[in-house]
């Protein structure tokens, strides 16, 4: 192996970032090139509320904006596009995921995830101005992202005295059934006194957008239809998969990968190549930001290890508890926090002012 290691990490998000930045600073002689469909940083955490977050450039690193299309784990190179074609020691997988709401082409998009071209800021406006003008909304899936975007939009309206009519449809018997019942509960005490209708056990079985009216036919499972202006899916996610060999996914799309965070073949043997993978992309199944963040200081950390041989490897244990704070508006919230149901003043206070958005520098900066 050269002098100079070279690690190509495809995705400058959440977990990409802060491996580029630890190995920079650990090891003065790597080499790190990372590449990202757009030279800005969007901030998700924040996406409820539309807000973004530049990304400085660094001239320490090579910052690619080019599109992924293909890794070729036999070559030892990866073909991101036409422009580039980059040999690497070590690859890393951190490509994410994406929203139905993200990627659909026969509507708006809702920039709940960073799209796979540079076009946030016109995704984010346009976004914006469909909102503002719809007088009728249906949201699919009353997760968080379901739950705060409800909320955002229904005090937005109230406080510029617009009247909208909100449906949030969960598939569970509450809303965020991921939380205790008293979280459920005081999220639905928030939304209905913000005139949110909540439609519970139902699904969408259909949406469909007229070509002519451009309004939007909402089909629930038990056969009820729904005519809005606009229709918001936020329910699951997708992988940005497109250019990952079908050897290392599992059935659903997913990178699978060992405790050590290396990337494996579907039959369960390691990649014969030194590939690791952190973040959404993963097959470990709790896709959240700060998540993303602990899996990245494992493969920084495992890197290291073998790149410089000094340091043991270490493994990584998603655990099974769920940790989230969830704003309604920005008057207050609910979540879970360490087992128990924070109160919506302290929601508000954490979370329900800036969405976070004041911490977007440190993500960028790795602080």
């Amino acid at each position: 192996m050269s002098s100079q290691v070279h690690v190509v990490i495809i995705g400058a998000s959440f977990a990409g970032i802060p491996i580029a930045h630890s190995l920079l600073k650990d090891i003065p002689t790597v080499k790190v090139t990372l590449i990202n469909p757009s030279p800005t940083f969007y901030f998700t955490i924040a996406a409820p509320a539309f807000s973004r977050s530049e990304m400085p450039s660094n001239p320490n690193n090579i910052f690619f904006q080019s599109k992924r299309s293909s890794a070729d784990t036999q070559q030892n190179h990866s073909n991101l596009s036409k422009a580039a074609n980059i040999s690497f020691d070590y690859l890393v997988i951190a490509s994410g995921s994406t929203t139905a709401s993200t990627s659909q082409k026969t509507a708006v998009p809702i920039p709940f995830k960073q799209s796979d071209s540079d076009d946030m800021k016109s995704m984010i406006h346009n976004a914006q101005d469909s909102i503002r003008m719809a007088e009728s909304i249906v949201i699919a899936g009353a997760g968080p992202i379901g739950v705060e975007v409800a909320g955002e939009i229904a005090e937005a309206a109230r406080q510029s005295g617009r009247k909208v009519k909100i449906t949030l449809v969960s598939a569970s018997y509450r809303i965020l059934p991921m939380l205790k019942p008293a979280g459920s509960a005081a999220a639905e005490k928030l939304l209905t006194g913000l005139g949110v209708e909540i439609v519970k056990n139902q699904k969408v079985a259909e949406a469909v957008q007229s070509k002519e009216s451009h309004l939007w036919t909402v089909t629930l499972d038990e056969g009820r239809k729904l005519d809005v202006d606009l229709y918001i899916p936020t329910t699951g996610v997708l992988p940005n998969n497109d250019f990952i060999p079908a050897d290392l996914l599992d059935e659903n799309g997913w990178v699978v990968v060992d405790k050590e965070l290396r990337v494996k073949t579907r039959r369960g043997s390691v990649a014969r190549l030194p590939i690791f993978a952190a973040g959404d992309i993963t097959n470990n199944s709790m896709r959240l930001s700060f998540k993303a963040q602990e899996q990245a200081a494992i493969v920084a950390a495992n890197l290291k290890a073998e790149i410089v041989r000094q340091g043991k490897t270490k493994t990584y244990d998603q655990g099974d508890k769920t940790m989230m704070v969830v704003p309604v508006g920005s008057t207050g919230g609910t979540g879970l926090i360490m087992g128990w149901t924070p109160w919506s003043a302290m929601v508000k206070m954490v979370k329900g002012k800036d969405f976070f958005i004041s911490k977007a520098h440190s993500a960028v900066s790795a602080k």
